[in-house]
């Protein structure tokens, strides 16, 4: 198993569009944790180039992330024709909310983009990775076909899944998957969910681990709200082999957040949940476009998304943080800068030192 073999239990979160690069899989990879190339928003092509940049630069394992397409994400799980029906896009809430973006665009000089279904390569993508495998292949956004998972596992690669609930986690395990990936509602970005429903309830990391690891044997690897030592050292004592960390990476020197996006992560912004953005539930910093579209924005990915895309580069060309997602985990506060590592070995050592302590002061 990969995960036993690193010399500090921490793997990068993907973090695709254009946050994660090579050079921070590359930097994660080298000073022993694990890096991720992120497959999501990529034409096949532009990810297999990520790949070949990161196999030159380092000759440790890494792996590539994929979003499973909606549909597909609907069917892999175990649900009943009526709920399939239930969670289809509503075409009219989609429409409604394509009109109230008139105003953003006309104020950042673009137009509002075309809203349509999109499977983001996914055929394309899993055939590259069976010509080419690399170490780990994970998905977001559900489980791909038993066979498709058979196929990647046929050719050396190991299958991650991300769950957020109990019942996905089962699901995973019957789906074949090497490794699961537990998501808490404390994360940065999009929400790793199956099915983009309204949550009851929307488990913590800590929850979620402890339900998990007594409902499914297979390795887990936790993520959401983990920035520091001691959180990563009460994750691995909580019943995690290992955490995925994106957030705590954001200001590091190889990622590509924007300025403002950095300049933001310093300050005191609350985070909160919206579809506004993608039209998939995700945790961002608060900004005026959250505040002003996350109300009636509708489960609607990746409609949404290519909607609100001209809107969103544009902002991003004006240097206007109000006007794009500024995607952090609940304990963005925490997260410094330089070279990521750097941070890496850092974050080993406050694990150990935490570890160490936690034991002392466990002694009767």
């Amino acid at each position: 198993m990969i995960l036993d073999e690193l010399r500090h239990p921490i793997v990068q979160a993907p973090m695709a569009g254009g946050t994660s690069t090579p050079a921070l899989a590359i930097a994660v990879c080298e000073a022993g944790g694990l890096g991720f190339v992120a497959g999501g928003y990529r034409s096949v092509e532009a990810m297999q180039a990520d790949i070949a940049a990161v196999r030159i630069g380092t000759t440790a394992p890494f792996g590539v992330n994929l979003f499973v397409p909606g549909v597909r994400s609907v069917t892999s799980v175990a649900v009943d024709e009526q709920s399939v029906d239930k969670h289809a896009v509503d075409a009219q809430a989609l429409q409604l909310y394509v009109d109230r973006l008139g105003p953003e665009a006309e104020h950042y000089g673009t137009q509002v983009g075309v809203p349509r279904p999109d499977d983001d390569g996914w055929a394309a993508k899993l055939s590259a990775l069976v010509a080419d495998p690399v170490p780990i292949v994970s998905f977001t956004f559900g489980a791909p076909s038993a066979r498709e998972i058979s196929d990647l596992q046929g050719v050396g690669s190991q299958v991650w899944l991300t769950v957020t609930d109990v019942a996905e986690a089962r699901a995973a395990r019957s789906a074949g998957a090497d490794v699961l990936v537990l998501q808490g509602v404390e994360a940065g970005g999009h929400r790793g969910s199956w099915l983009d429903v309204d949550e009851p309830e929307g488990l913590s990391t800590f929850a979620l681990l402890r339900l998990v690891s007594r409902a499914v044997d297979l390795p887990l690897v936790a993520a959401g709200g983990l920035i520091d030592g001691p959180g990563i050292a009460a994750a691995l004592v909580a019943g995690a082999t290992a955490v995925q960390l994106g957030t705590a990476f954001l200001l590091c020197d190889e990622v590509g957040t924007h300025p403002v996006h950095r300049e933001r992560l310093g300050g005191d912004t609350p985070t909160a949940l919206t579809r506004a953005f993608t039209g998939r539930t995700a945790r961002a910093l608060r900004n005026r476009f959250l505040d002003a579209h996350t109300r009636g924005a509708p489960a609607a990915y990746p409609q949404v998304h290519f909607a609100t895309a001209p809107i969103r580069a544009a902002a991003r060309e004006q240097g206007d943080g109000d006007g794009f997602n500024l995607f952090a985990g609940q304990t963005y506060r925490l997260a410094t800068g330089g070279s990521a590592a750097e941070l890496v070995k850092s974050l080993g050592a406050q694990t150990r030192q935490a570890l160490a302590t936690a034991a002392t002061r466990a002694e009767p």
